[in-house]
């Protein structure tokens, strides 16, 4: 029996992306697999029934789709009751929110289910192509400085012209992982004055290397900010003030502020605070790309404008998914180069190995056994 691999229709509110595209449909049939898609899955990404069945996938129902499924594909993790018809022990590759969502871990545990959470990808080399956080990421900090510029009421690039000559607009990045610097390289192409800030002193070159004028904490010892595969740690209380005095100083000049500051499996750190905010100028605009995880900005609400001494602050809960077709068409290749990366031609399945397995792996055999979450406890 040929390998099944199904894809259902996403069902999260605003969640327009699906984690199969007609490209890896074909890639997957290429390697054995038969591949089954639920009926209008991909119409929200812009991609149709038809394309799949071009692809070489089968569409249905979603019953129809999982029943007997070896492998289950998604972009947010299905609820436990629409895998019912799955085989036993079958594997759901999706992001999980683990750390916040510890309900639906334990509930695929319930379930037989071996849940691989793709946000949990190792930032190794090899890993580099199977990681969504980045692939995502990137979309989000365009769409960042995107959406603030449409808000912002005012021209980004200086403009010369006969009535008089337009200023260019001055952009502040706080946080300098994969979505600060695309959102810095937005910034620049769209002709605006950048400046970022990050609590790693590492990321000082790769802020220059874009053009951007790099805002660091001097003389404080010992912080460099570096956590687990590269991201941010909290910083120290004697740190913290000394960014805090740093940014309010720099945050006071500037048009448009946006931040991206997230720690893996805790709330999003607090960047702006409502003293800082009424120190901006009426018109400007902040983008918080962590609104979902509790928000690096006083007072940000998800999917809301809120308006505070005069500054409009944005924030989407799913920012990639506002570009859904690409962040689709990325996420189906992470999925697809994790999978194929361990194939087992002979026993026509992936196989994974323990670096990367262990790494993802949250359920297995009725049980909750990731390393990571037990630890969080």
């Amino acid at each position: 029996m040929a390998l099944r691999i199904a894809v259902l229709s996403e069902r999260a509110a605003g969640e327009n992306r699906v984690a199969l595209s007609p490209e890896t449909a074909k890639k997957f049939a290429a390697l054995g697999a038969v591949v089954a898609v639920e009926e209008g899955a991909g119409l929200r990404a812009a991609v149709t029934d038809e394309a799949y069945r071009e692809a070489g996938a089968e569409v249905g129902s979603a019953a129809a789709v999982i029943k007997d499924a070896d492998i289950v594909l998604g972009v947010q993790a299905p609820d436990v009751a629409l895998l019912a018809g799955a085989k036993p022990g079958a594997w759901v590759a999706a992001t999980f929110d683990p750390f916040r969502d510890r309900e639906r871990v334990e509930a695929y545990a319930k379930a037989g289910l071996e849940a691989l959470s793709m946000e949990f990808m190792p930032r190794i080399t090899r890993a580099q192509s199977m990681d969504v956080l980045s692939s995502q990421s990137n979309l989000a900090g365009y769409k960042a400085v995107l959406t603030a510029a449409n808000t912002y009421g005012r021209a980004f690039p200086m403009m010369m012209t006969a009535a008089g000559t337009v200023q260019a607009a001055r952009v502040f990045v706080m946080g300098v992982g994969v979505a600060g610097l695309q959102a810095i390289a937005t910034a620049k192409r769209l002709g605006a004055q950048v400046s970022a800030t990050d609590v790693r002193s590492a990321t000082r070159e790769q802020i220059q290397s874009l053009g951007a004028k790099p805002i660091f904490v001097e003389n404080v010892a010992g912080i460099e900010g570096e956590g687990a595969g590269g991201y941010a740690t909290e910083m120290s209380e004697e740190y913290q003030k000394a960014q805090a005095e740093l940014v309010s100083g720099h945050i006071a000049k500037q048009d448009i502020v946006i931040t991206t500051a997230l720690i893996p499996g805790k709330p999003a750190p607090r960047l702006v605070s409502d003293a800082q905010i009424a120190s901006m100028k009426p018109g400007s605009v902040i983008f918080d790309l962590a609104v979902a995880q509790g928000g690096n900005v006083e007072g940000s609400m998800p999917d809301e404008v809120v308006e505070k001494h005069g500054v409009k602050i944005v924030g989407y809960s799913n920012t990639a998914g506002h570009l859904a077709a690409d962040a689709s068409a990325l996420f189906a290749r992470n999925l697809y180069n994790f999978l194929s990366a361990f194939w087992d031609k002979e026993a026509g399945k992936p196989v994974l190995d323990e670096e990367i397995g262990d790494a993802v792996r949250l359920t297995q055999g009725g049980q909750v056994v990731n390393a990571r979450l037990k630890d969080a406890g």
